[in-house]
């Protein structure tokens, strides 16, 4: 069972969300907040595996509110929720460390998928915002910025390459015919060689170096 802790300022809106998710078995909602604030202290009181943040909420924005959850070394997932087919708050939405980013208007087609995606360790964007990511890629080589270059090796880079494409780490190893310990070792050494703590970050890393198309 899926854990939520579900924050938006709109009662009907909390209540329609709320509906679309507990429709499934292994989603349940077991807090919920009208702003980034009482989710944040929610957190204190309840056992949360993700955090489901409205992006525009009074006191607290779930931007603020996704920055103090991420600091938690225990903290849940989190996955950001918005009206706004943004480019400025699904960049910061990703560098905050949130695992996915879904537009109110189609919930009840991509939340639930999102859902699950954030607590496999997988980031979720919408269609949409592939476009961004690509004009984003475009921009910065107009600019003569560098961007990001692998600092892989090329078995790595195959690993990172179907990571990033969704595969698990037994989907991997038959791709590639080397057995599941190898592929969980490749993984472990690009994190660490990289910096970064888990898929969602390597999935956004294998994005920006080029290694999957948007």
């Amino acid at each position: 069972m899926i854990r939520i802790l579900l924050a938006d300022d709109h009662t009907l809106v909390r209540r329609g969300v709320r509906l679309i998710l507990e429709q499934q078995p292994d989603l349940r909602v077991v807090a919920e907040a009208a702003d980034g604030a009482d989710a944040v202290a929610a957190l204190r009181e309840t056992e949360v595996d993700l955090a489901v943040l409205d992006i525009v909420m009074p006191t607290m924005t779930g931007l603020q509110a996704a920055r103090e959850i991420a600091r938690r070394s225990d903290g849940p997932k989190i996955l950001m929720l918005s009206m706004h087919d943004n480019e400025q708050y699904f960049f910061e939405s990703l560098k905050l460390g949130a695992s996915g980013y879904v537009l109110k208007s189609v919930v009840d087609e991509d939340l639930v998928e999102a859902c699950r995606a954030a607590m496999r360790g997988e980031a979720f964007v919408y269609p949409g915002a592939m476009g961004a990511i690509v004009r984003d890629y475009l921009d910065r080589r107009a600019r003569g910025e560098r961007v990001p270059e692998t600092v892989l090796t090329p078995r790595e880079e195959e690993v990172l390459k179907l990571i990033a494409e969704g595969q698990s780490s037994k989907e991997i190893a038959k791709t590639l015919s080397i057995s599941i310990k190898t592929v969980e070792k490749h993984r472990a050494n690009m994190l660490a060689r990289l910096g970064m703590r888990d898929r969602t970050e390597l999935t956004r890393y294998a994005i920006r170096a080029g290694l999957i198309e948007p």
